[in-house]
């Protein structure tokens, strides 16, 4: 459903790249994370690949078309679901969707089975300007599915919600997936990226740094982390160190050799302790 060939972009167009040189494929049917921090360039790839940017350096083929002459019916293929709601204050929740509904040339879904979809059902007639942050965000992610995309992209999905909405909106991009529906999930959550995704893209400073299926990732990293708890200056503290990188194989010996051990076992790597571990950067 995508495939990046040697993209890169500079937004002042000069020889600073915010991404360089990024390659990628995403299959039909999977769910495929790109994860990083703030200002990795996760947003400028999504941004291309949707075409609210130009594309400058690269090849990108995003359903079946090629972003350098993008087509009007690429759009009724694709869906996108923003971090940051942008829909119009002024309309009522329903008249959001149906306003968007015409934007498209295939057929769309009804306003309120959407809105009910996420939670928003009695909410039809509210203007949106009266909805707090995390039901803006419910109208955005409902107005992503209206035109019932081949490929979704989905931007922090589950940002500013309460616990349980948050699982019902995991719950459905999983239904959608399992309908058939190609997933692109841009996140700094490593927690929603384990349990959804088939694969994951780790990109820092505007590359990426690794693919592979968070499985394959637990299973390579899993049993070489070992989680010590020790008394340090009469306090208790709990570190997590690797048995394979020599920096991380040293510190433990110190903590050791140094103070009083009272817990020690391996532990399954986290998503996040592996992202670390393989980019040197954290998540903020």
């Amino acid at each position: 459903m995508i495939k990046v060939k040697n993209l890169s972009h500079s937004y002042n167009k000069d020889e600073k790249y915010q991404v360089k040189n990024i390659n990628f494929e995403v299959k039909k049917g999977e769910i495929f994370g790109f994860l990083g921090p703030s200002g990795a360039g996760k947003s400028t790839v999504q941004n291309i690949l949707t075409g609210l940017l130009q594309l400058q350096e690269g090849e990108a083929v995003v359903a079946d078309y090629d972003i350098k002459n993008i087509s009007k019916e690429m759009f009724n293929k694709i869906g996108m679901s923003f971090e940051q709601s942008n829909v119009y204050s002024k309309l009522t929740a329903k008249e959001n969707l149906d306003f968007y509904s015409k934007l498209f040339d295939v057929k769309t879904v009804d306003s309120n089975e959407l809105l009910n979809l996420v939670g928003l059902e009695g909410k039809e007639n509210v203007k949106a300007g009266e909805f707090s942050k995390g039901m803006k965000h419910r109208l955005t992610f409902a107005r992503s599915m209206i035109n019932e995309p081949e490929l979704w992209f989905l931007d922090e999905p589950t940002t500013g919600l309460d616990p349980s909405i948050a699982a019902d909106i995991k719950e459905i991009i999983k239904t959608k997936n399992n309908d058939g529906v190609t997933i692109f999930l841009t996140t700094h959550n490593m927690f929603i990226a384990d349990e959804l995704c088939d694969r994951v893209a780790f990109i820092v400073d505007g590359e990426i740094k690794l693919i592979d299926s968070p499985e394959n990732l637990k299973l390579q990293y899993g049993e070489q982390l070992v989680e010590v708890e020790y008394i340090e200056n009469n306090e208790t503290k709990i570190k997590t160190f690797s048995t394979v990188f020599p920096e991380d194989k040293k510190a433990l010996q110190t903590v050791i050799d140094q103070h009083e051990i009272k817990t020690m076992h391996t532990k399954e790597a986290t998503l996040e302790e592996i992202f670390i571990k393989v980019t040197g950067r954290g998540l903020v």
